[in-house]
């Protein structure tokens, strides 16, 4: 008969091995339940993804459960490592590994795609040629431009020529072809209300704009978003062959969001509250009037300390404050930015994010994006 307590003892030293120590599918830390039957320790989210995979995964909790003998003895065996082995085999550069922080729809594909569709484990590769295919098609719903109404749209993303196109209802001629060399992607589900809610974003005359998206079927979704990615790191591949670290740069998502209260370049104006979004990859402040908004209001790089950027706590001496009374001072080179923060959480995230962008040296696109800006401005 099984000993509760030695085999306990056993799965918790397993569990600080390395490979173990973290969730096998989200990388979490300190996973305290198990599949049994894939032989990996994952933690309490990814679990709950198990469990609606009975037929190939049941877990248990390593700390709570009952394990017989058998079961402590195949975790011995097997473990995280020797399971990516399997699981994660083949798994292509463009797709997306999920992390602990991202969305329910994102960690959901990723388990289901490693082993209920086995699709990394070289078993077939037709998942692979169809998010790599020349053209991709799908109908999905998408924000209307004056309304939050959401409509029916047909996206057609090409790899001959690196573009995607969307079209309204049975037209033949795209509403918009947008080309993949700006193109950004990123899951959203709490700002489009939508659990598979997915924000495609592009310039259009230096301007960026915003696409809200979605589709009720999880795997259509995040099929999608990996075939924008597959088809964006095929543009980069063809642009800059000689570039070993383009995946970074496929798809990225924003340093910090949230609204903040702004004044103008005179700093007398009324404080008006804007959608902020930071991005460290191109070091753009973006901010709308709401969130999903098509077209930013306006924009501001951010540049390095030695380049005369910085940010600080609070506002300059004597101005006249909005609702909001938690504020920073983003200084540039041409202008002073005052901002206000609701609670003090917010202006610290707001403070660190920003410090983060200032304190990350320049690359030669980075210059190139400050003089695109400037000239734009």
């Amino acid at each position: 008969m099984a000993s509760l307590e030695r085999n306990q003892k056993i799965l918790l030293e397993l569990v600080k091995q390395p490979g173990n120590n973290l969730c096998a599918d989200c990388e979490a830390p300190e996973p305290d339940w198990a599949s049994y039957t894939l032989g990996v320790f994952v933690c309490l989210n990814c679990s709950g993804i198990h469990r609606d995979l009975p037929a190939v995964s049941r877990v248990k909790s390593i700390r709570l459960d009952f394990w017989d003998d058998s079961l402590v003895e195949f975790m011995k065996e097997r473990g995280n490592s020797a399971a990516k082995a399997i699981y994660e085999k083949f798994v292509p550069a463009f797709f997306y590994r999920p992390r602990q922080r991202d969305c329910a729809v994102l960690r959901d594909q990723w388990i289901r795609a490693k082993y209920e569709r086995r699709e990394f484990t070289g078993e077939s590769n037709y998942f692979q040629k169809a998010y790599s295919s020349d053209l991709f098609e799908s109908t999905l719903w998408k924000k209307g431009k004056d309304n939050k109404q959401f409509l029916k749209r047909t996206f057609l993303l090409s790899q001959k020529d690196f573009t995607l196109r969307y079209f309204v209802k049975d037209s033949k001629v795209p509403k918009a072809v947008i080309s993949m060399k700006d193109l950004n992607a990123v899951f959203q589900p709490e700002k489009i209300g939508h659990a598979h809610g997915l924000q495609i974003s592009y310039l259009e005359e230096e301007r960026t704009r915003n696409l809200f998206v979605y589709h009720e079927n999880g795997q259509v979704i995040v099929s999608w978003f990996n075939a924008l990615r597959a088809t964006r790191l095929a543009y980069l591949q063809k642009k800059d062959p000689n570039d070993d670290n383009l995946v970074p740069q496929i798809t990225r998502s924003n340093l910090k969001e949230g609204y903040m209260e702004k004044t103008g370049p005179m700093q007398w104006e009324p404080f008006k509250k804007r959608w902020f979004t930071l991005s460290s990859i191109d070091r753009k402040l973006l901010y709308f009037k709401s969130p999903l908004d098509a077209t930013e209001v306006g924009a501001v790089f951010i540049g390095t300390d030695s380049h005369h950027y910085s940010v600080s706590e609070g506002s300059p001496r004597g101005m006249r404050g909005g609702r909001w009374r938690c504020g920073l001072t983003l200084q540039t080179p041409g202008r002073q930015f005052v901002f206000m923060c609701e609670q003090e959480q917010e202006q610290k995230e707001w403070l660190e994010a920003f410090r983060q962008v200032i304190s990350q040296p320049m690359t030669l696109q980075d210059y190139s994006n400050e003089a695109n800006w400037r000239r734009g401005r």
